[in-house]
């Protein structure tokens, strides 16, 4: 579960990226939130499929897939409403303020993601079974 932690921190850096660069160009033309749910269900996307490739080494799958907005879910209501807070209630500029709620967000998108992703017998750790000489 340790490599599924630093793997899923490594591919949110990405997804970060993915989302912070559509927002800021967004931004330009819309209104923050608009910005924000553009680039979030973008950014989704390419996070399943990077999570699913290397953090949980598991084959996407449409039912996958049709769930995984699911662990988003609790990432977007999170972020959602802490960009809310941050810019409206605490004036914090509306270019930084995703950065900030996200991080809130992210221990929650983790257990989420990995209940979906992963079956439960896959993601229960498992013991090494004694070695057979044949």
């Amino acid at each position: 579960m340790r490599r599924q932690v630093i793997v899923f921190a490594m591919i949110g850096v990405v997804n970060t990226a993915t989302y912070y660069g559509p927002y800021l160009l967004f931004l330009t033309r819309f209104p923050y939130l608009v910005a924000h749910v553009i680039a979030t269900l973008l950014s989704m996307t390419g996070s399943f499929f990077l999570n699913a490739k290397f953090t949980y080494r598991t084959r996407p799958t449409w039912r996958k897939f049709l769930m995984f907005p699911l662990t988003n879910a609790a990432n977007f209501l999170v972020t959602t409403v802490g960009v809310y807070v941050l810019v409206d209630l605490l004036h914090v500029g509306s270019r930084f303020a995703p950065l900030l709620a996200s991080l809130a967000a992210i221990p929650v998108t983790f257990v989420v993601s990995r209940w979906i992703m992963l079956p439960a017998a896959e993601a229960a750790p498992t013991r090494a079974e004694p070695t057979r000489i044949a």
